[in-house]
């Protein structure tokens, strides 16, 4: 059994996290002070590896078109990722849309009131089902995302490995245990709240703010002087690199071939251009006479979670009036079966797009 530093703290803490979260804590961000599951579940969703700064340009955007889960469930998944376009981690989009129409079809059009329950929906992990249930429904259950686990190893001088799945369990039971005990109507919003906001706010990954901190005085890795080094998590994501050749190809008056990608794949889902292994390739798919046509643009990097993409965009800018003497560019593409064709100036704005694939679009608008 992993040996865990301050064992008897559980009542001390939770009341500190409590009193801390209500007089200093944040109040002002827009899926706050509600115990609405489908505001709690979108913004859950949405802050999964993207800056609060980033979602609180996309949320209300979203509310303002999908203003309840019976509005999301009903429309087109392309609309739903037309609309989450930028914001990256385009599963979260797709498990989103679906999640919406379990909620609708087998729950009544109501959320599930237990973490057990919300864990059965698509891309409602063990954390995001415990939100929704201690924000909404005041349930006793523990959250442990990044900001969480950085306070409770601290607090605790957690110091055992969380790349090895026994260690998080023992982190999930010591998160579990140091829970409120009482009064969970008004204790387990604020206690939820609590601790992520003294991860996002005080005691962040580097330069903590211990002075301002309520659990410092107790704090196992603030008497040790060296908080930076918690949480420990030695496994490494494995990066690799993949280069590819888009094949921007658009006409005189806007429009521009756009085919949607197949999933599994980067950027399932989403309308993107043509893309080839190889410059080679990409020339071996068009037509001779119009290879002069084509114009190389700055190669870039688009950073992924665990890849590194190296985009090589190709242009090639043809006349309206000549589209028919231009070869089906789905067969371009070299994806069997993948449908795609001609989308005007006015339109592809709103389609869900891979962010490069956007930016590049909209420079050549400015």
């Amino acid at each position: 059994m992993t040996k865990v530093s301050n064992m008897n703290q559980a009542p001390d803490l939770a009341t500190r996290v409590v009193d801390w979260q209500a007089r200093y804590g944040r109040h002002d961000l827009p899926w706050q002070n509600t115990h609405d599951p489908y505001r709690v579940w979108l913004s859950e969703i949405m802050l999964q590896q993207t800056q609060v700064s980033t979602v609180l340009e996309y949320f209300p955007r979203f509310l303002q078109r999908f203003p309840n889960v019976a509005a999301l469930a009903a429309a087109p998944l392309d609309d739903v990722l037309g609309l989450w376009s930028g914001l990256g981690y385009y599963s979260r989009a797709r498990n989103l849309h679906q999640c919406a129409c379990q909620v609708m079809a087998h729950h009544g059009g109501a959320f599930p009131r237990s973490a057990e329950l919300l864990q059965t929906l698509p891309g409602i992990g063990r954390s995001t089902a415990a939100a929704i249930a201690s924000l909404c429904f005041f349930e006793r259950v523990a959250i442990l995302d990044g900001n969480v686990k950085r306070v409770l190893t601290r607090f605790l001088g957690f110091e055992h490995d969380l790349a090895l799945s026994r260690n998080e369990r023992t982190l999930w039971d010591e998160a579990t245990r140091l829970l409120p005990l009482q009064q969970l109507t008004t204790a387990m919003p604020r206690y939820t709240q609590g601790v992520m906001d003294l991860g996002a706010t005080l005691c962040t990954s580097k330069k903590p703010r211990c002075s301002e901190c309520p659990l410092a005085t107790d704090c196992a890795a603030h008497r040790q002087g060296t908080p930076e080094k918690f949480p420990v998590k030695t496994r490494k994501l494995k990066r690799s690199a993949q280069s590819l050749w888009l094949l921007w190809a658009r006409t005189d008056d806007g429009q521009v071939w756009l085919s949607k990608r197949p999933t599994p794949g980067v950027w399932a889902g989403l309308y993107c251009f043509p893309l080839f292994d190889s410059l080679a390739a990409l020339h071996t798919a068009l037509p001779t006479p119009y290879l002069s046509q084509l114009r190389d643009l700055e190669v870039f990097t688009h950073v992924l979670t665990h890849k590194d993409l190296h985009l090589h965009p190709v242009q090639l800018k043809v006349s309206a009036s000549g589209l028919a003497d231009l070869p089906e560019l789905s067969e371009l593409s070299g994806l069997s079966g993948i449908s795609g064709g001609w989308i005007a100036a006015q339109a592809w704005p709103g389609l869900g797009l891979p962010a490069p694939v956007r930016k590049l679009m909209a420079q050549e608008t400015l």
